[in-house]
């Protein structure tokens, strides 16, 4: 018999993965699914087929419902919340898988409380927009105990991702250093082609056709951002993809990292500014790409490129 799943957390990445793990999972039991706005769940469960979704009230009754529990929130105070509230109940023999995006110590943090209670504990980050949750083509990264991990692996290739990079067996912590890491090169592509449509715009060239040179030369994530710069996606959409906040709470993990390491991450820097810049101009609703504004307002140009 398949374990009862739960999942905590219906941002644009959960919603997806949720679809997914109810489409692909081969689930023999409803999905239990909590978000801290009700509301959220129930107009969630709405998209999906009668039956196949279950709206628990408070992170108590998901947990105490469920074998295998994922959770993916948007910061580390919002994960230690959640998993404090989890562990009030009986959650011994259960797995708690976290997919949120945090400081390497935090997840350490998290599997000590866990496993302190009888549980079992691996982590989960994975890299990819809420496009590709939603088609199921992210990539995973596992780490924890070797057993834990093969628990989540049903769910992960050809479920909720494309691909695994497997850590298992390592400490759960090494999974979120590499998603900080790996953040940093998202940071740096958009920071990068950001620059280069003002340079494009300003010099003559036009950003047309340094975005059909983009096209050519770097199809996948870099077109794609440079498609939401051109079009005016950037500053366009009410609900971010990836919301100022959080590419800022990812830069600052990531300049503490290189800090504790005694190295580095000046292009970092350079893009955290621009973030800043993003927020007081654009408030929550600024989104990464909104770099492109920030830079487009330092060489005279309108943040908005609507002329």
């Amino acid at each position: 018999m398949a374990p009862q799943l739960a999942w905590i957390g219906l941002g644009n990445m959960g919603r997806g993965m949720c679809k997914n793990l109810v489409e692909k999972g081969n689930l023999d039991k409803p999905l239990i699914i909590y978000n801290r706005t009700e509301n959220r769940s129930i107009d969630f469960s709405k998209t999906l087929p009668s039956g196949k979704l279950t709206v628990a009230s408070t992170i108590q009754d998901a947990v105490s419902q469920a074998d295998i529990i994922f959770t993916c929130v948007g910061d580390d105070a919002a994960i230690n919340d959640t998993i404090d509230a989890a562990l009030k109940g009986d959650t011994k023999g259960k797995l708690f898988v976290d997919c949120s995006t945090v400081h390497p110590e935090t997840t350490e943090g998290l599997a000590k409380k866990i496993v302190h209670s009888g549980a079992e504990f691996c982590a989960m980050p994975v890299f990819g927009a809420p496009a590709m949750a939603d088609s199921g083509s992210l990539v995973c990264v596992l780490a924890g105990p070797k057993d834990s991990v093969e628990k989540v692996k049903p769910y992960t290739q050809g479920v909720m991702g494309r691909a695994i990079v497997d850590f298992g067996g390592q400490p759960v912590g090494k999974a979120l250093l590499l998603k900080v890491i790996g953040n940093t090169f998202i940071l740096n592509m958009v920071e990068t082609l950001s620059e280069g449509h003002v340079l494009a715009e300003k010099s003559g060239l036009g950003t047309d056709n340094l975005h059909q040179f983009i096209e050519t030369m770097f199809p996948g994530p870099y077109a794609a951002y440079s498609t939401r710069m051109t079009s005016g996606d950037y500053y366009k959409r009410e609900e971010p993809l990836f919301a100022v906040d959080l590419a800022r709470k990812d830069a600052r993990h990531a300049m503490a990292l290189a800090k504790a390491s005694g190295t580095h991450l000046k292009d970092v820097e350079f893009a955290d500014a621009h973030l800043e810049q993003v927020k007081k101009h654009r408030g929550e609703a600024g989104d990464i790409a909104s770099i492109y504004g920030a830079v487009r307002q330092e060489a005279g140009l309108k943040f908005e490129n609507d002329s």
